[in-house]
């Protein structure tokens, strides 16, 4: 399996890009600001929890803007990744109906149009960190491992949801609901292990976005190092639903068509 996984990737990954710029392009064919919404949207929303959590609630944590926006960033690819993998076949129907290729490759595409996303309001959060003269320190380099861990976590569950869309057709609300609960549990706007003093700190550990948020804002913001060993616990996850969501998706894929 993991031999015709690497060839599939390679043989189809030049198709998976070439989508993933023909639906960014199509996304602001329209709009009048184009890309430029893909920083407001976030940017107005960390506006918004920066002046509700900040002033309002009198946040104390240091360079709040930028802690915000890194919470933000990570948390909408994650979000609109799993959001739009579950309906990614039935969309898709037209192309999966007719020709055959690794139906993996639909969610690695949407990975490359979030991920798009996410290194745009990533060079918004450098040049942030840049006006608030945030302190930099050799711990930025473990931007890399952290992200690298969030996109391999996040290809992992799009796989079985992408499988499971197929047939479950509420699993979309489902989803709605759960990652909404999983928003307030992930501190996008607050310290998860300060404000819930009672379990925040083993909640940080088992909510694997909670945790490589709070490790990217450790060491991008305020130069310290993240927990390694649960930085290769979640490694280790991450790989394995990665590699038991392509299992399942090659041993499912052909009946996808009879049920859509």
């Amino acid at each position: 399996m993991l031999k015709r996984a690497f060839y599939d990737l390679k043989k189809y990954f030049r198709y998976s890009v070439v989508s993933a710029k023909s639906k960014l392009k199509a996304e602001v064919a329209n709009s009048y600001l184009n890309w430029l919404w893909w920083i407001l949207d976030p940017l107005c929303f960390m506006l918004i929890y920066t002046f509700i959590f900040g002033y309002v609630f009198n946040a104390k944590e240091q360079y709040f803007p930028v802690f915000i926006f890194i919470g933000l960033s990570m948390w909408d690819f994650f979000n609109k990744t799993l959001l739009a993998s579950v309906k990614t076949i039935k969309l898709n129907k037209a192309i999966v109906s007719r020709v055959y290729f690794p139906k993996f490759i639909l969610v690695l595409s949407k990975i490359w149009i979030n991920g798009f996303k996410m290194m745009i309001s990533f060079a918004v959060v450098f040049l942030m960190m840049i006006f608030f003269r945030v302190q930099l320190s050799l711990n930025v380099l473990f931007f890399v491992p952290v992200l690298l861990i969030l996109v391999l976590f996040t290809f992992g569950c799009s796989c079985f949801l992408m499988h499971y869309g197929v047939y479950v057709e509420d699993l979309s609300n489902v989803l709605n609901v759960v990652l909404r609960f999983v928003f307030y549990a992930t501190g996008i706007f607050y310290n998860i292990e300060t404000r819930i003093p009672q379990f925040g700190v083993l909640l940080n550990k088992l909510n694997p976005v909670a945790f490589l948020i709070t490790s990217m804002r450790q060491s991008l913001i305020y130069g310290e190092t993240p927990d390694w060993t649960l930085l290769l616990i979640w490694l280790f996850v991450s790989v394995l639903l990665v590699l038991l969501g392509i299992r399942k998706v090659y041993k499912e894929e052909n009946s996808y068509v009879k049920a859509i």
